[in-house]
């Protein structure tokens, strides 16, 4: 009877609270500044060191790069880089490890698809994806700047 009259205690007082809605799909939502959402690509910037290939744990990046076409230049360029946003968790740890910050996450979070093979993304998609990118990627809330 007492846990009875404690839920109906809880129901009576937020009956009275004014309701919260989002109209989200006409009005985007704005997430915090650490939200790790979609990432962005910049290939220009990327040196194919595959470190984010090789501490993504799910195993989701994969890249491959050649041999630099100028032969002054030392170094690859980058040839494919693709995501697969089917098994990706988002946890962050390709941005933090990206000597060049080649790769940023942003607050994009739209990825709905009708079809598996829509989530698998290649550096041109991940280029264009250049809305909401983070300014600061590895120092977002750590004190002074951090410990770059």
């Amino acid at each position: 009877m007492k846990g009875m009259l404690k839920g109906l205690g809880v129901t009576l007082k937020t009956l009275g609270t004014k309701k919260l809605t989002h109209a989200y799909p006409d009005v985007p939502l704005k997430m915090p500044e650490r939200f790790r959402g979609i990432q962005y690509f910049e290939p220009d910037k990327c040196i194919v060191c595959n470190q984010c290939a090789r501490i993504c744990p799910t195993d989701c990046i994969t890249l491959t790069g050649k041999a630099n076409p100028d032969p002054e230049k030392k170094g690859k360029v980058i040839d494919t880089f693709d995501v697969n946003f089917e098994i990706c968790i988002l946890c962050d740890l390709c941005t933090e490890v990206c000597p060049t910050e080649a790769i940023v996450m942003t607050n994009n979070f739209e990825l709905a698809a009708y079809s598996r093979d829509d989530l698998f993304k290649d550096k041109q998609w991940l280029y264009e994806n250049n809305t909401n990118v983070r300014e600061d990627n590895n120092n977002i809330g750590s004190p002074k700047g951090g410990a770059k």
